[in-house]
């Protein structure tokens, strides 16, 4: 084993142009009880990650590791831990351990636990070349697939997998999605898998034209009106301000759902326009280790299109900075 290892850490929360990422050398974590240390095969670039560097997210620890979407391989067991066997590839993921016990726990809702902590924000996470994970909340993953491409399903996939459950798209039904990142363009084409119709608005041409590509059936700007009424739609920009025009763009019992973990305030509503005739505004937080496995599940019966930007380890804080300028084609994935 490496007696260090090379990672990158949020020294300085502030704005992507003062830099809050440093390169630094770490030792090599050890596996606690139940856990497993997994050496990183690659690692997506999430927006969360952005918010927690520039301090949108506020730090819950100094000098954090950043990185929740990790695809490596499994080096080392802790005490207690005894599989996934050394060498199996696991995906590590943003929800990284819950209670068990309480009353969110207990009824399925463990997304909801108050004990509930996260890689890459309560431990380090992947953008090192090592991190652990306790075992029970590690992804079996195939190898027959490349790392750059199944990074970016252990976010993006299925936190995108659960906010297009809270929107309560219907069969057949009219998908709208506002913003076409990572998480969007993969829900676009599940959307489409399952039947639906969809609209993306986004400010990126680059996006836009993605978004045809993948078989959306309109693409405009971000704040154009759909070409028809939604019967669903989701928020994936962090833009508060895209609430109201997305809610008015609703049929007569739509849902809103609002994907990311930051979001800028949300301007005031009207009722009559935005809300009323039975509309709805839904946050979406986290996601249980079920929606991980049934989307996980879905991808292989479905394999989508994963668009990736890949960046060499050394170059983390300008994935981050071309993420935050909307410069990135899909995933950003870091490859140590």
């Amino acid at each position: 084993m490496d007696a260090g290892m090379d990672a990158w850490v949020v020294a300085r929360p502030g704005p992507i142009a003062t830099r809050p990422l440093e390169r630094a050398r770490l030792p090599v974590p050890t596996p606690g009880p139940g856990e497993l240390l997994v050496r990183v095969e690659a690692c997506a670039v999430c927006r969360t990650d952005l918010h927690l560097a520039e301090g949108d997210l506020p730090p819950r620890r100094p000098r954090t590791v950043p990185g929740h979407e990790v695809v490596g391989r499994v080096t080392a067991h802790g005490p207690g831990a005894e599989s996934p066997p050394l060498g199996a590839r696991v995906g590590v993921a943003w929800l990284r351990s819950t209670c068990g016990r309480c009353r969110y726990c207990l009824r399925g809702a463990e997304n909801l636990c108050p004990e509930s902590t996260y890689t890459g924000w309560d431990a380090d996470g992947g953008y090192a070349e090592y991190v652990t994970v306790p075992a029970g909340f590690a992804y079996l993953l195939p190898d027959d697939h490349a790392a750059e491409t199944l990074a970016p399903l252990l976010c993006a996939g299925i936190i995108g997998y659960r906010a297009l459950l809270r929107a309560d798209l219907p069969p057949g039904g009219r998908l709208g999605i506002y913003g076409f990142g990572a998480s969007a363009h993969l829900m676009a084409q599940v959307a489409i898998v399952q039947g639906a119709a969809v609209h993306v608005m986004t400010r990126s041409q680059q996006a836009r034209e993605l978004a045809l590509e993948l078989g959306a059936r309109s693409a405009g700007g971000a704040w154009d009106p759909p070409p028809e009424p939604l019967d669903a739609a989701i928020l994936f920009a962090p833009v508060g301000d895209l609430v109201p025009p997305a809610l008015a763009a609703l049929d007569r019992g739509g849902t809103l759902a609002v994907a990311g973990i930051h979001l800028t305030d949300i301007p005031v509503l009207n009722y009559e326009r935005h809300l009323f005739q039975e509309r709805t505004l839904r946050s979406v937080t986290a996601n249980t280790r079920a929606d991980g496995r049934a989307f996980l599940e879905l991808a292989a019966l479905h394999p989508p299109r994963v668009a990736t930007t890949p960046y060499p380890f050394g170059a983390a804080d300008r994935a981050l900075a071309d993420l935050a300028a909307d410069r990135v084609e899909g995933a950003a994935v870091l490859l140590p």
